[in-house]
């Protein structure tokens, strides 16, 4: 593994209606973003961003607990942290008026890297109604 990971997720919650507050208690975890919809808030950065929030945005990222370049541990380690398989999930969200998704990173500067998205953690996103994205690099 290098020094700069080639790979990590953020699980999202986002939406108009996302009441970071809300998500922060659902889920038990303090999150790497919190954006309500028409409110100033701090970048990743630490920086607070005076131009209110476009959009309602609540993520949880695996940087900081998992070192690996390969995007399953990731994935995993949030899948458990989060509780994202805990009955009632997809009803809450549907409810809340919100989407879910992992974003993905994913460095490719070799062209030869395939993202490691397992099929149960596929099936259990598209349960959710949530999406995965993957954002490569190269």
């Amino acid at each position: 593994m290098t020094d700069h990971q080639l790979a990590y997720a953020t699980f999202h919650v986002m939406g108009d209606s996302v009441v970071p507050a809300f998500w922060t208690e659902y889920f038990g975890a303090t999150p790497d973003t919190a954006i309500a919809k028409g409110e100033a808030f701090t970048t990743p950065s630490g920086r607070v961003n005076r131009v209110p929030g476009r959009v309602g945005l609540w993520g949880f990222a695996s940087k900081s607990f998992v070192h690996s370049d390969l995007l399953e541990p990731h994935l995993r380690f949030l899948a458990e942290r989060l509780n994202l398989t805990r009955p009632g999930l997809r009803e809450t969200l549907e409810r809340e008026g919100v989407k879910a998704r992992f974003w993905c990173y994913w460095m490719n500067e070799t062209g030869d890297r395939v993202p490691d998205v397992p099929d149960d953690i596929r099936a259990m996103m598209e349960a959710m109604g949530g999406t995965i994205e993957i954002d490569e690099y190269r």
